[in-house]
């Protein structure tokens, strides 16, 4: 997923201290101890300054006099930030954050489909060719398959040829990666290669209404099947 992912101390104290915050260890509102942080994550004060200032872009923590450096609302943090995306993917699932990346899906991902049908090129069908057909191989291997779902939907949005649609890969894959690890753990006899199959078929033979159709028809699945799970938990 898109984000720049720091190397070294910097980048580690960054990782540790928000994987914290998300995490609710260090809860929204909660003073983050500076002095003890450095004692124990055993980083200089310049390290562990700079990693506040990647967290403080991002919307997560600020800083105040008298107050210290504390945890924002969550309504504040930069939820469409690559690395903020990561970190939720990366995390144990999140079935309420899920279904608002299912809303999200809803709303962009039909018209992209519509947009594909009337715009790709040999080389955007030959990609969801190829990203289908390893959807195919990849039965019985959940983590095979979550990247060929991921490599197909991108392909997606490339095949619009709008740079701002391009962009929400991003919010996609996090939402679509966590759902299939969720789907497939669940259910790994679900087979996601008909549905898949319908909207390239659909794009293939420039059919802009089927392609958008077919497309809400998917990620209502995806939708209805995050529900059943939730409902067996």
């Amino acid at each position: 997923m898109a984000g720049y992912q720091l190397r070294g101390v910097h980048g580690q104290t960054v990782e540790t201290l928000a994987r914290r915050i998300l995490s609710g260890q260090i809860p929204e509102g909660g003073t983050l101890d500076l002095l003890a942080l450095r004692a124990e994550l055993e980083v200089s004060q310049t390290a562990l300054r700079e990693a506040l200032k990647v967290l403080t872009a991002k919307g997560i923590i600020e800083a105040r006099q008298k107050r210290g450096t504390f945890v924002r609302p969550r309504a504040a943090w930069n939820m469409l930030d690559g690395d903020v995306m990561r970190w939720q993917a990366d995390g144990p699932p999140d079935l309420d954050l899920l279904e608002k990346l299912t809303e999200v899906r809803t709303i962009v991902e039909p018209a992209a489909a519509r947009l594909a049908a009337e715009r790709a090129g040999d080389d955007d069908l030959a990609a969801l060719d190829a990203a289908l057909a390893r959807m195919a191989a990849a039965s019985g291997h959940a983590a095979d398959a979550v990247e060929a779902d991921l490599d197909f939907h991108r392909a997606l949005l490339d095949a619009t040829h709008n740079e701002l649609l391009m962009q929400m890969e991003r919010v996609i894959a996090a939402g679509l990666a966590q759902r299939d690890n969720v789907v497939h753990s669940a259910d790994p006899a679900d087979d996601p290669v008909p549905s898949h199959r319908r909207v390239l078929d659909a794009i293939r033979a420039r059919d802009a209404a089927a392609a958008e159709r077919a497309m809400r028809q998917l990620v209502e699945k995806a939708s209805a099947d995050l529900r059943r799970i939730a409902r067996r938990g």
